[in-house]
């Protein structure tokens, strides 16, 4: 039986599909993920079969003529995006796993082949009234508010890839059919979607249909051999656990102002500190201070005494499930839910945007999470939660029920 799952964009939004896909191998599947080639290594280190798929185009700047044109590009690359998910599901597959960025093309790649597919989502994309879509700020519009901008979200989803879905149906040999009605259609047949994220922070919306579960977190591949760097274990010995600040993928060329904040934050508090550099190119010196590069959060955030983070869905989790308190200083897209979501636990401070980000409210915001216990124990309790959650495994049942 083969596999194949398909994601495209950050690297938080691909990392996770390398923990299912090992789930799945180890229990017998042939699994290749679909992705873009600079993921290929977490891919390939799995164990699983990788496939490419065209990378995004940088993004354009903000502003009104900023957003059209983002319209522009992100239309663009999911016309890209649908050639290249056919040709990699002409390479054989029994079965699709669709990220949310590529379900809205392996839908007609099922309609096409008659290869069954399913939804495996690492955000709550589907409208509810429990809360305000992901990617539209945190204000709750109250439940018929918030229902309706979910839906006016998914529209806006259903533009990108207007042209992107003409085309590959055109490729397919398919009736024309548009993106808004194909999602109708996904709908009323209540097209089965897992949701990769811990009911701790989201629970189940009483309101969504059938097919919609929320299953626990998926979890990057970690190899049982795996350690951290030499010079990290040196540094994390050699005084009081250290704080985390990194940015993942974000922010990208402001790794020196980032880095002064950092420091100035982190001596403010009088604490030592760990830099990621990330995509921001994040760096520092100092006794009280170590740069690294990657390393897997699952060894590292246990022996932390704060997480400071942009509060993407991985790495929220990943600091959740250590039992680590955090101050989310989110960038964008789904990042200010997330961190209004750790706020809301218990487990952070209210976030501090990035745009507002200063070595002042970040060394107040480290104060608090590291001297009050009460963020410590409000993560702890979230860790404990998750613990009972087994995602992987919840999406293995799903698929060995789907595969008879």
């Amino acid at each position: 039986m083969r596999i194949l799952i398909a994601a495209a964009g950050s690297r938080g939004d691909v990392d996770p599909y390398t923990g299912l896909g090992a789930e799945l191998h180890r229990s017998g599947y042939d699994v290749a993920i679909a992705t873009t080639d600079a993921f290929a290594p977490l891919v390939r280190k799995a164990g699983l079969e990788f496939r490419s798929l065209p990378a995004a185009r940088p993004r354009a700047d903000g502003g009104l003529a900023g957003r059209r044109e983002l319209m522009r590009v992100a239309a663009a690359f999911a016309t890209e995006l649908g050639q290249g998910f056919a040709d990699a599901a002409a390479r054989g597959a029994d079965l699709l796993l669709l990220s949310a960025t590529t379900a809205p093309l392996g839908w007609h790649i099922t309609e096409a082949t008659g290869i069954p597919s399913l939804g495996v989502h690492l955000q709550p994309t589907a409208p509810t009234g429990d809360f305000p879509p992901v990617v539209m700020g945190t204000r709750s519009l109250g439940r018929l508010g918030n229902r309706t901008a979910g839906r006016f979200a998914l529209r806006m989803a259903d533009r990108v890839y207007g042209q992107a879905v003409s085309d590959l149906r055109r490729r397919l040999d398919l009736p024309a059919v548009s993106a808004p009605a194909m999602r109708r259609r996904q709908e009323q047949a209540h097209w089965p979607v897992l949701y990769g994220f811990s009911t701790a922070l989201v629970p189940r919306p009483s309101d969504w249909r059938p097919g919609l579960d929320v299953v626990g977190t998926w979890w990057p591949h970690l190899h049982p051999a795996e350690r951290l760097p030499a010079e990290l274990e040196d540094f994390l010995r050699a005084g009081p656990r250290p704080v985390f600040i990194g940015f993942g993928s974000m922010a990208a060329g402001e790794g020196e102002r980032l880095g002064e904040i950092a420091v100035g934050a982190l001596r403010r508090a009088g604490l030592r500190g760990v830099l990621q550099s990330g995509s921001a190119g994040l760096a520092a010196d100092g006794d009280d201070v170590l740069t690294i590069g990657d390393v897997p959060h699952e060894l590292l955030f246990p022996r932390l005494a704060a997480v400071v983070h942009h509060a993407g869905a991985g790495t929220t989790a990943a600091a959740l499930r250590a039992g680590v308190p955090a101050v989310a200083v989110p960038v964008t897209a789904d990042q200010p839910f997330w961190a209004a979501r750790l706020a809301a636990l218990g487990a952070a401070p209210d976030p501090i945007p990035f745009t507002s980000l200063t070595a002042e409210r970040l060394a107040d915001a480290l104060g608090q999470v590291v001297r009050r216990q009460t963020y410590a124990r409000a993560a702890a309790t979230a860790a404990r939660h998750m613990a009972t959650e087994d995602g992987a495994g919840r999406a293995l049942r799903a698929v060995q029920h789907m595969t008879g």
